[in-house]
């Protein structure tokens, strides 16, 4: 028998803050979190602007020692993870560490210790490469580091499909719980590309904004204004479990995992497929999977980068899918406040939309002053909104045409013993 799946726990590092309610009152005040570019000496590079995380200090959650061993999105990782454990009221202990898993997405991993090692092998020689190396780098490793610092010894693995991995990661995790193989799920993702390389690449390819003279005003997703997208760094991380447990636990149920939906372009290694034909299948999928109609869905937030081929295109998707329905339901694009997470843009912002689930209130798309006439549905304009939301989707896309939509609603049930906090 397929159980119902529950969200629980919530843990977020991003340019919004650290902690759920830090980046909830952020995210519904309209405040920004992309500022200059303070990494690296950003002087030589046509975009200088990103979306940092500010404040975070590793040894918070991990011994100090460790963390000069961890890559920044391992850091992280481990510490949304933490967060929503501790979040969710579940400690794991030897009763319950075989039977919960971890799947995290990451898009490339270690690239900032990819640099640091090409600097030694060229100026020291290959002899003065670290042991840790490689540890440090490899994308699966955050999923590791997060089960070493929990306890979590269950089903354990990494996606890594660009932008859109860490959205299958909680489509996997769902599946885990769903058929009875897991009983607890740590999913999400983490990503940190503050780097040369990764401004440069990204920079040569014309797909992030130069607006570096109004950093907060870059990421303007849907607006004609809109130069490409702004990246940014972090984690999010949901705690998955069915739904009778999380009832008996009393515990706080942010939103019921309802379905999750996959689909492919065969078409271009950046550009969406005509039509949006991918996003559409993938949309399709999702409510399919869910058993929710059109009518059903209040709220869908988008993947909504900020560059003019995506945003035109999603807008023509949801018009494709919803049909009427498409004018009636809002949408919003929580990056023009994050910037792009990459990998880690799926875990953040399905964690987003269950809060909006729990709260009953839509943050807004900022910097949206001027919105292109291709991009004509109800986008949440600069300003949060309070509105019953019965059910939501979190889009997530990626390079290489790898689609993922997740469904969320409000769980059907009622009772007193349910701690909404």
């Amino acid at each position: 028998m397929e159980r119902r799946v529950v969200i629980t726990g919530i843990g977020l590092v991003t340019p919004l803050g650290i902690g759920k309610d830090e980046n909830w009152a952020s995210l519904c005040a309209g405040k920004s979190g992309i500022a200059a570019i303070t990494r690296f000496d950003a002087c030589r590079y046509s975009t200088r602007i990103a979306g940092e995380v500010r404040g975070f200090d590793a040894s918070v959650y991990v011994p100090a020692k460790e963390a000069r061993r961890m890559e920044l999105f391992g850091a992280y990782a481990v510490a949304a993870a933490k967060m929503a454990l501790a979040d969710s009221g579940i400690s794991i202990t030897d009763a319950n560490s075989c039977r919960t898993g971890i799947v995290t997405g990451c898009g490339l991993g270690g690239l900032e210790s990819v640099e640091k090692v090409v600097r030694i092998i060229d100026g020291q020689g290959p002899g003065r490469v670290g042991p840790f190396f490689i540890p440090m780098l490899i994308g699966s490793m955050a999923a590791g580091l997060v089960a070493i610092h929990t306890g979590a010894k269950g089903p354990q693995w990494t996606t890594s499909s660009a932008c859109a991995a860490s959205g299958h990661a909680i489509a996997d995790a769902f599946r885990e719980i769903k058929s009875g193989r897991a009983d607890i799920m740590i999913a999400g993702g983490s990503e940190a590309l503050i780097t040369g390389s990764c401004i440069a690449g990204f920079g040569a390819m014309r797909a992030l904004s130069t607006r570096n003279d109004e950093p907060q005003k870059a990421s303007r997703p849907f607006d004609a204004g809109r130069d490409g997208f702004v990246p940014s760094e972090g984690a999010g991380v949901v705690i998955l479990e069915p739904l009778e447990d999380a009832l008996k636990r009393g515990a706080t149920i942010y939103a019921e995992v309802a379905g999750a939906g996959a689909s492919g372009d065969a078409y271009h290694i950046t550009a969406p497929s005509p039509g949006g034909d991918g996003y559409v299948r993938c949309m399709r999928a999702a409510l399919e999977d869910a058993g929710l109609s059109l009518k059903d869905i209040d709220y869908i937030n988008a993947h909504g980068t900020s560059t003019p081929l995506n945003d035109a295109m999603e807008t023509l998707a949801v018009k494709t899918v919803f049909g009427d329905h498409a004018q009636k339901l809002a949408v919003s694009s929580t990056k023009s406040m994050t910037g792009h997470l990459l990998g880690a843009a799926g875990g953040v912002e399905a964690a987003f939309t269950a809060l909006v689930i729990y709260n009953d209130l839509m943050p807004p798309t900022i910097n949206l002053d001027n919105p292109d006439p291709e991009c004509d549905l109800d986008y949440v304009a600069n300003v949060a909104r309070s509105s019953e939301i019965r059910a939501a989707m979190s889009n997530s896309f990626g390079f290489g045409g790898t689609n993922i939509s997740l469904v969320f609603k409000k769980p059907d049930f009622s009772g007193s013993d349910i701690n909404r906090t």
